[in-house]
């Protein structure tokens, strides 16, 4: 082959760009002073820049000097202490599951890890098929279950673009409709890319047809404590299904809460009802993750493990997520208000009513199109925007800018 013109990868056709990283390349190679990244969604401080969380690196100091370490494999489920104290932080330590030995956890590589390894198992050790993910939803979701070996994506109604809030009605028939051994991947909470969450007492209607149609529930938490500053309020929706007796999957990240994003530091929780099936599932799954990436890094783990099982250290980092949730907050008080002053045509109250990393503002692609060409306010082309690339310093030009895109670009909404 080498040695003449044919090549095996002549038929290879390019794949469509992933439109946050292509975006943050747009935004790296404008020379506007004024530009603005409102794209990627990593934590920002009010300068614009990434934070290093104070207690990582007073972790990794601690753990530098700590000559019993090693770089030994971990065991191709984790390091045991990370996935306990992961698993707990979720459930809270006085869960069912934990007091009665039926939930475990997997370390994976963040959440997108967990999330394939899961999906794997369920397509090909439990041969279930259908899955049904909220529209819309993190762009990633659909691929990974195919991919692990589902046969069958489908939506369920989540976002009302006319009222701007969760479509709870359109949710629930879309449930009631779904075929039994469905998996529903469902948001705890700070819902990717809408902000708009159910409350308690929608989650509860949630469960019940979930139970009424004996649908797997597969939840995806990205954003525990990070939300709200509360990691009691941002676990309800998980506590509250685990609480209700339900087998559940669910997918956990530390890039947002720790900072740890290219540390890939994650863990699967698994709740099931028989004890004695545990050794089955984790024999299985230990296939899987063997037969993908053979075993789990160690130094971003190793940062989490310590700091939960570290009294001080866990107060200190609970202190980080309540200033990182309140800058949040915050910013989307100063949008809003920005928004208003000016007499932006519309109904704002979205902007402060959701919550987590992500608005979705109500702007169309068109408009959204717009706020990058015309104002370098890069953004996505669904409307989303990443709340922590808003600053004191430009948030007013970022509310001019929307202000001029939806009084010249008017939205048919």
């Amino acid at each position: 082959m080498a040695n003449n013109k044919s090549s095996w990868f002549s038929k290879v056709i390019e794949g469509p760009p992933i439109e946050v990283f292509a975006l943050n390349k747009a935004y790296a190679e404008d020379t506007f002073p004024n530009k603005v990244s409102l794209g990627v969604g990593a934590y920002r401080t009010d300068e614009g820049k990434p934070w290093v969380l104070p207690v990582v690196r007073e972790t990794e100091k601690i753990l530098a000097e700590n000559e019993s370490l090693n770089k030994e494999y971990l065991p191709v489920l984790g390091l045991e202490s990370f996935t306990k104290a992961a698993t707990k932080m979720l459930l809270g330590e006085e869960s069912p599951a934990i007091i009665e030995d039926r939930a475990f956890g997997v370390q994976s590589l963040s959440g997108t890890g967990a999330l394939r390894v899961g999906s794997e198992f369920l397509a090909k050790v439990v041969g279930l098929k259908v899955f049904y993910y909220s529209k819309p939803t993190w762009e990633n979701h659909r691929l990974i279950f195919l991919n692990a070996g589902f046969e069958e994506a489908r939506e369920y109604r989540y976002w009302d673009p006319k009222n701007r809030n969760l479509d709870i009605n359109g949710f629930l028939e879309d449930l009631r409709n779904a075929p039994e051994n469905a998996v529903i991947i469902l948001h705890p909470c700070a819902h990717n890319p809408t902000g708009c969450d159910p409350t308690p007492d929608q989650w509860k209607q949630i469960a019940e047809v979930i139970r009424e149609r004996r649908l797997f529930p597969f939840f995806d938490s990205a954003y525990q404590g990070f939300a709200s500053g509360d990691l009691v309020k941002d676990a309800w929706a998980v506590r509250y299904f685990v609480e209700q007796g339900f087998e559940i999957f669910c997918s956990q990240s530390f890039a947002k809460n720790f900072g740890l994003y290219n540390e890939r530091a994650g863990n699967l929780t698994i709740v099931m009802n028989d004890v004695m099936e545990i050794p089955k599932v984790k024999s299985q799954i230990t296939l899987v993750v063997r037969g993908m990436y053979s075993n789990p890094p160690n130094h971003g783990s190793s940062i989490v493990s310590y700091v939960l099982s570290n009294p001080k250290l866990f107060e200190q980092w609970q202190g980080h997520i309540r200033t990182m949730s309140s800058r949040i907050i915050e910013m989307r008080k100063q949008l809003r208000q920005h928004l208003e002053d000016i007499g932006t045509p519309g109904d704002w109250s979205h902007i402060t009513s959701q919550i987590g990393m992500f608005s979705y503002t109500g702007l169309n692609e068109c408009q959204s199109e717009h706020m990058i060409k015309q104002h370098h306010v890069y953004m996505l082309k669904s409307g989303r925007i990443s709340m922590c690339g808003l600053t004191p310093s430009n948030v007013e030009y970022v509310a001019q800018a929307i202000k001029e895109t939806v009084t010249n670009l008017p939205n048919k909404l």
